[in-house]
């Protein structure tokens, strides 16, 4: 009898949970999918289904939902036909929430969900310097849709939250600022200061090799100084891969494109400085990772770097490439212990503001006030 009512008490609590649909474009390794998958684990009170446009899962079992759909859109000219899908899907799983990242998904549950569930929307960029909001009618698109289905807004930066309502000239609906987080204990990470392959002074660059994060401007500048003693390793897939050795070999810079890992905490470590040139960024996780593991960051100058490490890093124009050149030979002469101390100064600002738990509670306090205005 005993064991009758265990099992009838976990069926009923089970049943209790609230269901989230949450709505993505896809599950490469970026920012946004990575922040997803990991924020899906430390939630289980919730029942979580994810729903992709497109197919693909580079995430394997680190993606733990009670189900994952993809709408299998493979061309943004059929989104009209996901419009239809993700109407449907939406009344037959009777989500309690839904929760969309980046702009197109945002698009179609703005247009499919019923005004009765909650509608959450995560901005995660600068949107006045992103490349997809140049387009004239992307701006359209999401000030005319949030006219139509006001969706509570969560941005990852305050500098991003107030420029997104400025920038599209709204007026908030429900809004908030949540930083994007890094799990510092698996970052805990010390250098490997062991004696560098023939002195060799070694640059990291982790991301998805994609337009917004700029390598043709980082690799013009390593062929600046492909006289020195200093190398470029670039981990991360994409498009323009081709693109991008074809400029490094008739270039003759000293970079090489590594590919995707999995173990990646375990190899930033190796190298003496990580940097990155991308023209515009939401909150980067790679940056946060690099900090959480003391690595010394040369960074482009733009406002999110700079609201994210302040000055526990160095800065480059975008405007100049000879900056970075002329910086990283200067870094590569500098004392260790200066990068060292600026490096442990980052780690430490990221442990004060951007973990985990941080972003879990206010995610949780969001979603708590969302529920119980439908209760």
């Amino acid at each position: 009898m005993a064991k009758k009512i265990h099992e009838v008490n976990w069926k009923f609590e089970f049943n209790m949970q609230k269901k989230i649909i949450h709505f993505i474009f896809n599950l490469s390794r970026g920012g946004a999918e990575t922040m997803l998958v990991r924020v899906i684990k430390e939630l289980p009170e919730y029942e979580h289904v994810v729903v992709t446009l497109f197919p693909g899962n580079n995430f394997g079992t680190e993606l733990q939902c009670k189900k994952w759909i993809c709408l299998n859109i493979h061309s943004l000219v059929a989104l009209p036909l996901a419009f239809l899908k993700f109407r449907k899907l939406v009344k037959e799983e009777k989500p309690d929430l839904v929760h969309t990242h980046l702009f197109w998904p945002t698009l179609v549950a703005r247009l499919s969900v019923s005004k009765r569930i909650p509608l959450i929307t995560t901005i995660h960029a600068f949107i006045a310097t992103s490349g997809e909001y140049k387009h004239g009618y992307i701006r359209f698109l999401d000030k005319l849709s949030y006219k139509f289905r006001k969706s509570i807004i969560i941005v990852v930066a305050k500098g991003a939250l107030d420029e997104y309502f400025s920038f599209l000239n709204l007026n908030p609906y429900k809004a908030y600022a949540l930083y994007t987080f890094v799990d510092v204990a698996r970052f805990n990470i010390d250098r490997i200061t062991a004696a560098k392959k023939n002195d060799t002074f070694r640059l990291v660059a982790v991301g998805a090799l994609r337009l917004q994060k700029n390598y043709p401007y980082i690799i013009n500048a390593m062929a600046l100084i492909k006289d020195k003693n200093i190398e470029l390793d670039i981990y991360g897939t994409g498009n323009l891969q081709t693109e991008l050795q074809h400029q490094i070999d008739s270039t003759g810079a000293k970079v090489f494109l590594k590919g995707e890992v999995n173990n990646i905490e375990a190899i930033i470590p190796q190298y003496d400085l990580f940097v990155m040139s991308s023209t515009y960024e939401g909150f980067s996780l790679g940056i946060l990772e690099a900090m959480a593991m003391r690595m010394p960051l040369l960074l482009s100058d733009i406002a999110s770097f700079k609201e994210q490490c302040e000055d526990n890093a160095w800065y480059f124009s975008l405007e100049d490439e000879q900056d970075a050149a002329s910086q990283i030979v200067a870094l590569s002469n500098e004392n260790t212990n200066v990068l060292l101390e600026k490096a442990e100064a980052g780690r430490q600002r990221a442990i004060n503001n951007f973990t985990l738990p941080h972003h879990i509670a206010g995610l949780r306090k969001i979603y708590d006030e969302a529920l119980s205005s439908t209760d």
